[in-house]
């Protein structure tokens, strides 16, 4: 390893004072943020908020200071399915309920893998990655699915937001400290009371872990009344639901019709090949987390045949790099960090990934776009979940070479794959190391 000398930085000095560009960027970032000096207007016309398709949905919700983009994503598409069927416009789901126990079933699972991997070193990579990671807000598609098969949905007014629901940083990180202590203890009361003192030790922590949840995000109903004003001004009640029976009647089985598609363009990931990740999940006993990867000419294909369709789209992108959140536009032509700064980030779609240079964090729902002359892509409309104080009333706009780049997943429905995709979706997918990119959440 070879260290800094400092004749060598009176060189890097001399040369930086000589190049006028330098100077110029360092005055202009005295006063302001990088991204807003590195804003390029060039391309600004472009990102408009006018789209050849542009689906029409409710309004835009707030996920506020939490990471549950995936469950306020998956809540778009049904509550325009329980509005349509019921004639209302707007209809309001509980995301907190769905919260609430994905939570309590993360804890179970998390425990469960722990007690799996008792028998390693502590510091043994897989529990290094599952006491480092523990539990958060973020999800996938089938966690979600998981979630409401299991326990149904309930309408906003049945099981309303909370401080916490809305503000989860301190919950998280009481409720990581309790893994770790976990963790640490069941091997030692493995030593003594071996496995059925482990499993004693599991249930007095799960029992205070529902406790605490309890407290936190309030009493989960068992029965409530559907009750809402039609279209046409008419008050409606109906009784007796439970959040199960809710679920049955204005949705079903139809979340069970989709399919995790991803675009993962490494070497070690064939396309056209389904894939699982270890210890990514929720439920135990639930159905695992499965993609599809497919070229990402083919995921958009499908993407627009939903669109065309009227349906909205449920996809994850990596929402971190090139993107101005308070006029809603994700574009990596209007940002030039290399003209400013000398920094050239951009990588290939596969080696970022295999180097951790981006992976997907956050779920949306696409619902328009625009096209050429020649009928090629050009920008994406998205419903986000961060308020309607963002962008055009809290949708986004994405530039279709940025989609490109940064957009790993969408969620399609099973009808518009080939019987060949299927096929591959359907065999046992190939298992892939807890610390893989395309494991991770969107929050």
């Amino acid at each position: 390893m070879k260290e800094i000398k400092k004749e060598h930085l009176d060189e890097l000095l001399k040369e930086y004072e000589q190049d006028k560009a330098c100077t110029i960027a360092r005055h202009a970032l005295s006063n302001q943020d990088i991204a807003v000096a590195a804003a390029s207007k060039d391309a600004v016309s472009k990102m408009d908020f006018n789209f050849d398709i542009d689906i029409k949905t409710a309004s835009v919700n707030n996920q506020k200071a939490s990471g549950r983009c995936w469950i306020f994503a998956a809540c778009n598409g049904i509550r325009d399915l329980i509005g349509k069927k019921i004639g209302v416009g707007t209809f309001k789901l509980s995301q907190s309920y769905i919260a609430f126990y994905d939570k309590l079933e993360k804890l179970n699972y998390t425990l469960e893998a722990l007690i799996e991997t008792i028998d390693k070193d502590y510091d043994d990579r897989t529990v290094q990655f599952l006491v480092q990671n523990g539990i958060g807000d973020g999800g996938q598609w089938d966690m979600l699915v998981n979630i409401v098969n299991k326990y149904g949905i309930c309408p906003k007014n049945a099981y309303v937001e909370t401080y916490t629901s809305n503000n989860t940083r301190i919950l998280n990180s009481l409720l990581n400290a309790e893994i770790r202590k976990f963790a640490s203890e069941a091997r030692q009361v493995k030593a003594k009371k071996g496995m059925k003192g482990v499993e004693e030790l599991k249930e007095s922590y799960m029992r205070r872990f529902y406790r605490a949840l309890v407290s936190c995000y309030g009493v989960p109903p068992k029965q409530f009344d559907l009750k809402y004003t039609d279209d046409k001004g008419q008050f409606q009640i109906v009784r007796g639901f439970t959040p199960q029976s809710f679920f049955e009647k204005y949705v079903g089985k139809r979340l069970d019709e989709f399919v995790s598609c991803i675009n993962a363009p490494t070497k070690t990931k064939p396309f056209y090949k389904s894939y699982t990740v270890q210890y990514l999940g929720n439920v135990v006993g639930g159905k695992i987390v499965k993609h599809l990867n497919l070229p990402m000419e083919r995921l958009k294909e499908l993407i627009l045949a939903q669109l065309k369709d009227g349906k909205i789209v449920w996809f994850g992108s990596d929402v971190s790099s090139y993107g101005d959140r308070m006029r809603g536009v994700w574009d990596d032509q209007e940002f030039d960090f290399k003209s400013l700064l000398d920094l050239d980030i951009k990588m290939d779609k596969g080696e970022s990934l295999d180097f951790r240079s981006s992976a997907m964090n956050h779920a949306m729902c696409i619902t328009g776009v625009a096209f050429n002359e020649k009928g090629n892509p050009t920008k994406w409309k998205i419903k986000n979940s961060w308020g309607n104080d963002r962008g055009k009333e809290g949708f986004f706009i994405m530039s279709d070479t940025w989609f490109d780049q940064f957009t790993y997943q969408a969620v399609i429905d099973r009808k518009y794959l080939t019987k060949e995709e299927l096929a591959a979706y359907e065999k046992d997918p190939v298992v892939l190391k807890p610390w893989d990119p395309m494991g991770s959440l969107a929050d």
